[in-house]
């Protein structure tokens, strides 16, 4: 039982509040906080708090004793890596837009560019590890997102209700074909589209999403969204690609599970995310960043259908966000005010704890106690013996725990 120090990535996507504000630190903070990282990754591994102090790298530890840490079949599947990242996301404003590759696309990718040459931190390198890597996000508040492509018929009829001369064209393309096929066939127009017809496309959807607003239109929220897009990326191909995403609002609580080719983009909000450890990204547009379209479109999955949320099966004191990933498993723990229920929680796999509201108590069977306020986290390797965990202050309490999936 031991605490974390973690990682914050100061992208220019993120608030200048959330994660000062949970992790007890002064308020605004100079720059944006985007991230906050809980694990193994290598690019800014957590570090052990000793008792006296002294700080270790997780990555450092784990290296040292892949199977007291990971447990042996964790790290026998997983070549002795912690498989999954946990994060607090703080979005105050849009992400690119973007799709993970399958685990047999970031193999292929990966060994094709290791073949190039590519360095692995070059800015048009697509695939800098050799594994997938699905992602759950569990929102903490109101969490905005777009994921999945909508069912053809009903963005036909978002398309007519902005309808403009410019935008007709494209959406009798959908209605010709109003499935899977011809979702990827209007995807691919727009994304390839010459600048120049882009720059007189995009003010015409943009002008007809005002008007829509102002009408307090059935398309209002998808509307003011691309309005939103637009002013932050002019020009971009991505805000058009936009009108083709389910558009989604989670509540506390609730979360969205983003398998390969899933193509997504969180919009604001807070939120918990767990991930498997890799980098690989292929982004479609509303980005600074790489763009490598052919590429995309070899991983993006064109299914439409809504885009299931999920509430997470009942536990023992919460929900279990089951989504079949291998690399992870979430689970949500709450306790409300002056509840004292106590939660066992099994080892035998590699856990971190994170407290994201109130203070929980957490006790080994030795007698050690180790307390965790709000925005504190906790590694538990596999090899240490079952702990206790309960609330110690008199609030509501949450806690989550990330583990490697079965």
């Amino acid at each position: 039982m031991e605490l974390l120090r973690n990682a914050v990535r100061p992208y220019a996507w993120g608030s200048r509040t959330t994660i000062p504000e949970l992790l007890g630190r002064e308020v605004p903070a100079p720059h944006p906080e985007a991230e906050l990282w809980m694990g193994a990754h290598p690019g800014d591994p957590s570090r052990i708090v000793g008792g006296d102090g002294e700080e270790r790298s997780l990555l450092e530890l784990i290296e040292s004793d892949p199977q007291g840490h990971l447990g042996p079949e964790c790290a026998r599947r997983w070549n002795n890596r912690l498989p999954f990242l946990l994060k607090i996301l703080a979005v105050e404003e849009p992400l690119s837009m973007q799709a993970h590759p399958s685990a047999e696309q970031s193999a292929e990718g990966h060994a094709r560019e290791e073949a190039l040459g590519i360095a692995r931190d070059a800015p048009n390198r697509n695939y800098p590890d050799p594994t997938a890597k699905p992602e759950l996000v569990c929102a903490l508040t109101e969490f905005h997102a777009l994921a999945g492509f909508r069912e053809p018929a009903r963005t036909i009829k978002l398309l007519r209700a902005v309808e403009t001369p410019g935008l007709a064209k494209y959406t009798e393309l959908l209605a010709a074909q109003p499935d899977s096929d011809g979702m990827r066939a209007l995807f691919t127009t727009w994304i390839t589209l010459p600048q120049a017809t882009l720059d007189e496309l995009l003010p015409e959807v943009l002008d007809a999403c005002v008007l829509h607003v102002k009408d307090h239109g059935e398309f209002d929220t998808e509307c003011r969204t691309i309005l939103e897009l637009g002013e932050a990326h002019p020009r971009d191909a991505g805000v058009l690609a936009a009108l083709l995403l389910n558009r989604l609002t989670l509540r506390a609580g609730e979360a969205i599970y983003l398998p390969a080719g899933n193509l997504h983009l969180y919009l604001h909000g807070t939120a918990v995310e767990i991930l498997a450890n890799s980098d690989n990204i292929l982004r479609c547009g509303l980005t600074p960043k790489h763009v490598d379209v052919p590429e995309l479109l070899r991983v993006v999955d064109f299914t439409c259908c809504d885009m299931p949320v999920l509430s997470g099966e009942p536990s023992a004191c919460g929900a279990i966000y089951h989504t079949g990933a291998p690399e992870f498993e979430l689970s949500r723990c709450d306790w409300a005010a002056g509840e004292q229920a106590d939660l066992r929680v099994e080892t035998g796999k590699p856990q971190i704890l994170l407290c994201t509201a109130g203070r929980v108590l957490v006790r080994a069977e030795s007698g050690a106690e180790l307390e965790l306020r709000r925005g504190q986290s906790m590694w538990l390797p596999a090899s240490d013996p079952p702990v206790h965990v309960r609330p110690s202050g008199e609030g509501r309490t949450q806690l989550f725990k990330a583990t490697s999936g079965r």
